[in-house]
């Protein structure tokens, strides 16, 4: 008998039921943003700029070792829902299962060359001798826990596919608290600078992976999804990479962009301009963890839709989404120009040239989000339909393309003003693309 207060992927999605199935993942996404953004607080304001843009500097090359996770999780996931939809529920078991021994297999290879190779990709990044140490440090310690923090990524989407999105917040929140909590422990009580703030991260990342590894563990853990005993078979995982290859491209391209960003800053602005940008970075991740929780929730139902070739349930899901996000996008543009001065506060207050310089850029920046939701959710949709070609184009194109260009080419004409105004520029850009791709594939995928 059916579980009415249980939302499963096989439901028609009302706007309400919609909301309430993807609320956890966009809370979940949220929480994940803002213990991160609680990071860069404690580090700015018990550290100092130095050790801020520091850790600001080699994040890009930590984001490209944890963004392998998002790619194993959401191909992976876009592979298993249509599996369930196909109503083969032992194969998806035995899908589920390959990403996650792929994941540790790739984790810990992952983890010991980033530390091997840490020094020397700080200082390709612009690490100067103030800035090596910290870089090095707190890159090596956030490495040891890489493994525990693709998990956390790849669990993410496999929760909402096994119909337990709020496990999945409940997930996130204990390991948001635990970051939260030994920030303070470590950095302002025991004042152990970036090695504190990395340990905080690490440790909180272990409890994100690890919790959801012993409930996927357990037999009897009510979900269709559970790990078994199965073999390595090759075309699965290719098929898997290749849908999530798109997420991956966003962080090794969104990775590359900031390093140019940071090159450029540099040049610019110095030392200010780098911490600016991370404030923006900071502050984006919560607004960006709102679309692409959205597009975490509503990828398993395209998925299993797809599998079913429900077609009115697809085209539904195209129709509400674009709705939501342009909607959201608007709201979303008049609140960052609201809450610029105080965000930047949070960070920057103690110094009113660096404060003056972030509120001014924020206003810019914040043009960005009126597409990129629209954009975000575009890229999941085509990797729910198994389409791991366009949504890397749209991908490719809107986070590496479009901002490499705007990035070298408007700071000519606008000056420093030209870095702020990039990430809108690309979104403009990606948002005629999306649209494309959308009405050249609503025959084929009949949405």
């Amino acid at each position: 008998m059916k579980n009415k207060d249980v939302i499963q992927l096989s439901d028609h999605f009302t706007l309400p039921r919609l909301m309430r199935f993807c609320l956890p993942s966009i809370v979940m996404m949220v929480f994940t943003s803002i213990y991160g953004v609680v990071d860069g607080y404690f580090v700015s304001n018990f550290v100092g700029k130095t050790a801020f843009a520091s850790v600001n500097l080699v994040m890009p090359f930590l984001m490209i070792l944890g963004g392998v996770g998002f790619m194993i999780g959401t191909g992976g996931s876009a592979l298993v829902a249509k599996c369930l939809g196909e109503k083969n529920e032992e194969q998806a078991r035995r899908v589920f299962s390959m990403m996650i021994y792929l994941t540790f297999i790739l984790g810990v290879t992952l983890s010991v060359l980033g530390i091997v190779f840490a020094e020397p990709v700080a200082r390709f990044l612009g690490a100067d001798e103030e800035m090596l140490a910290n870089c090095v440090t707190y890159a090596r310690t956030c490495l040891i826990f890489n493994t525990f923090f693709m998990l956390q990524n790849v669990f993410q989407s496999f929760l909402v596919t096994a119909e337990r999105p709020k496990l999945g917040l409940a997930v996130i929140v204990a390991a948001g608290l635990t970051n939260m909590g030994l920030d303070a422990l470590f950095i302002a009580g025991l004042q152990m600078d970036v090695t504190g703030a990395a340990l905080a991260t690490g440790l909180s990342q272990t409890v994100g992976g690890l919790l959801p590894l012993l409930f996927f563990l357990k037999k009897d853990n009510g979900s269709k999804l559970r790990i078994v005993k199965t073999p390595m078979e090759l075309c699965p995982i290719i098929q898997a990479c290749s849908n999530g290859a798109s997420e991956l491209m966003t962080n090794i391209s969104s990775s590359i962009v900031s390093m140019l960003y940071n090159h450029q800053l540099i040049s610019l602005a110095g030392q200010n301009g780098i911490s600016a940008y991370g404030v923006l970075m900071y502050v984006q991740f919560v607004f960006a963890a709102i679309y692409i929780g959205y597009a975490i929730g509503t990828a398993p139902i395209v998925g299993y839709n797809y599998g079913a070739q429900n077609h009115a349930e697809l085209h539904n899901m195209r129709k509400k989404s674009t709705i939501l996000t342009l909607s959201a996008g608007v709201v979303m543009v008049g609140l960052a120009q609201l809450l610029a001065a105080p965000l930047a506060h949070i960070f920057v207050g103690y110094d009113k040239e660096l404060f003056d310089m972030t509120v001014h850029a924020f206003r810019l920046f914040s043009f960005t989000f009126l597409f990129s939701g629209f954009n975000i959710f575009t890229s999941s949709f085509f990797t729910a339909l198994n389409n791991g070609a366009i949504s890397a184009a749209v991908s490719f194109l809107r986070t590496l393309v479009f901002q490499l260009a705007a990035v070298l080419i408007l700071p000519v004409f606008f000056d420093l003003d030209g870095i702020w105004i990039s990430v809108a520029f690309a979104e403009v850009c990606a948002f005629v693309i999306s649209l494309i791709f959308l009405a050249a594939k609503k025959k084929k995928y009949n949405y």
